[in-house]
């Protein structure tokens, strides 16, 4: 048994069997023992469930029961060498505070595929064939009240400089841009549900997007993060719906979806969900969305009171659809919402079963349309399988790059050196939200743990916790209970939480596409964001290159001592490709196909004072 402590805190792990996760256990401090942290809550014995992870990784159980404005995560248990990622756990032992010391352990959970587990380090193998035990999680219900639907963030100060981005459209014939919402000739309800939203103007992406997508063409689109996607394919998609009628009924016993969105996060889809139901209110038109971690019989629920827009991962959107719950042969839009990421870590298989459903209209007969902050170049080659030949390419601001709203500082540091940085910079930073990006789901719980220790009120997010605890780490950094959130790329991704002012990479990605996403978290709607990320030479010098280009286009100050790390590494060429890496260049330029660019500003708007979510 290896020991690890921390203040007043132990930690246990123990080696597992060799086909699944071996025994652990759990203890809970009791009441009476003195806790640096808040005073632990002695029901906290009770979670002694364990997963065993494969391959040697830790399994883990989350104790997240507290008095005070934290979560600690405990690392309980070594799975065997030979158990894959969706093996069983092994048996857990409660030993507990005085309300739970008395109950005896139980067998651990089993842990399926992870749709949204993106980071280095993180295990994304194929579970096994065992069988999955009942998810009970049902999610709070949603306000009804149009003060709640319709709240929404204030703009910033650079919010008028989206009209000075530079837009690009390629491809053969596109529609003109427009410049007000008015242009759009939307239904008074739409125009109704724009307007209590606090939109005033379009965003570039918007005054194009909107335009191609009611025009009916297919379209990839890159825009910065924050620049407002998905009320670009959402005001469309629900224009058409409602000018042409909707079938959907709750007498159905197959729903007949007219628009599938589909997003590789629980987050994000739970968002684009958010959105839909907010400019579909008081409509016709009823959005639905099913994802991992809730049970399933209260998304069949709600599927079975009708469905004119399913929204979904594509693991529980492939599930729904399998049971003969939702049939595709209505689909008249197909959207991929951070779609690089959609055809790519294991995805694309998932997509291709999606589009190869039976029923499913094919790419000529139904409107496909992907959005993201980067599109690489192979992506967009494997993009092209889901898109008529003539799609539009849309790219709005810098290409594959960062926005300008960031501040970008780099800090040169060992890996001994981080947890001193960070401490120092969040506890400079007060109550101010600032969330911090890690590498593995492991590190995310130890950052947490180390910084509630030194009474920073944080809290974690990773594709390892519950979805009741996902929602909850949420709702406490948003609510502005935890001003920290520590998370792994599972938060990387769409996330739009108002008012972020800072992101910390503690641990900087592996590719220049995740860091460009990550510190999208912040500097949205033309508000200003800061991004510290640690540099260590030892193992961040393949990233340098990029990091230089990066900072380059967004007009920020390169480091001396990081151009140099670019200029000298030996591993240039061979872990920097080019621009095209990353980058959302138009890949069918300088092939027989005709291309029609044009490269402006996007339309000027109004110059009335605006609020845009």
């Amino acid at each position: 048994m290896i020991w690890f402590y921390g203040t007043h805190n132990c930690y246990f792990i123990l080696d597992g069997g060799s086909r699944r996760g071996g025994d652990g256990f759990t203890y809970s401090f009791p009441s009476d023992e003195p806790l640096h942290i808040n005073n632990w809550n002695n029901t906290g014995g009770e979670m002694g469930g364990f997963r065993g992870a494969g391959r040697g990784h830790f399994g883990r159980k989350d104790s997240s029961e507290f008095n005070g404005n934290i979560f600690i995560h405990f690392i309980c248990l070594r799975g065997g060498y030979r158990g894959g990622r969706g093996g069983r756990g092994g048996r857990g032992i409660r030993q507990g505070g005085d309300q739970d010391g008395n109950r005896g352990g139980f067998r651990g959970g089993y842990r399926g595929k992870d749709e949204e587990v993106f980071s280095q380090g993180e295990d994304t193998k194929k579970e096994s064939n065992e069988e999955k035990p009942k998810v009970t999680y049902i999610p709070p219900t949603l306000p009804e009240d149009e003060e709640s639907i319709f709240a929404h963030y204030e703009t910033g100060i650079n919010f008028d400089k989206y009209d000075d981005i530079m837009v690009e459209v390629s491809g053969v014939t596109p529609p003109q841009a427009i410049s007000t919402f008015d242009d759009a000739e939307l239904c008074e309800s739409l125009r109704k549900s724009i307007s209590k939203s606090g939109y005033i103007k379009p965003t570039p992406v918007q005054k194009h997007g909107i335009p191609i997508i009611c025009a009916g063409r297919d379209l990839m689109a890159c825009a910065q993060t924050g620049s407002g996607k998905t009320a670009a394919f959402l005001l469309p998609i629900l224009q058409k719906l409602m000018a042409d009628g909707v079938a959907a009924s709750s007498f159905s016993e197959i729903q007949e979806p007219e628009a599938v969105i589909v997003a590789p996060t629980r987050e994000l889809i739970g968002q684009i969900f958010l959105e839909a139901r907010k400019f579909s209110f008081g409509t016709c038109v009823r959005p639905v969305v099913v994802y991992g971690g809730v049970n399933t019989g209260f998304q069949l629920r709600e599927l079975s009171r009708g469905c004119n827009v399913l929204c979904g991962t594509p693991g529980r959107m492939l599930d729904v659809i399998g049971r003969g719950k939702v049939g595709l042969s209505k689909v008249r839009y197909l959207v991929l919402d951070e779609a690089d990421r959609m055809l790519d870590m294991g995805f694309e298989p998932d997509m291709r079963r999606l589009v190869g459903t039976p029923g499913m209209p094919s790419k000529e007969n139904r409107q496909t349309l992907m959005f993201s902050a980067t599109f690489p170049e192979d992506i967009q080659r494997l993009a092209r399988d889901f898109l008529r030949v003539d799609y539009l390419f849309l790219t709005v601001g810098i290409v594959g790059g960062a926005c300008t709203d960031v501040e970008q500082t780099f800090v040169k540091v060992t890996k001994f050196c981080k947890r001193e940085q960070l401490l120092d910079i969040v506890k400079s930073t007060g109550t101010e939200r600032t969330m911090v990006f890690v590498e593995t789901k492991r590190q995310a719980d130890f950052i947490a743990a180390h910084l509630c220790q030194e009474n920073v009120p944080t809290t974690s997010i990773h594709g390892d916790r519950e979805q009741r605890e996902r929602e909850k780490a949420l709702f406490d950094f948003r609510s502005g209970r935890c001003p920290v959130l520590v998370a792994t790329s599972v938060a990387a991704r769409g996330l739009d939480i108002p008012d972020v002012q800072h992101v910390i990479n503690f641990d900087l990605p592996n590719n220049i596409s995740d860091y460009v996403h990550r510190i999208g978290r912040t500097g949205r709607c033309g508000n200003i964001g800061r991004a510290v990320s640690f540099y260590d030479p030892d193992t961040d010098s393949p990233l340098a290159h990029s990091l230089v280009t990066i900072l380059a286009k967004a007009q920020q100050e390169v480091p001396s001592w990081l151009e140099e790390s670019a200029f000298s590494s030996p591993s240039i060429g061979k872990f920097n490709p080019p621009r095209k890496d990353f980058a959302a260049l138009d890949s069918r330029k300088g092939e027989l196909f005709p291309v029609n660019v044009s490269s402006r500003p996007a339309f000027q708007a109004a110059t009335d004072e605006e609020e845009w979510e």
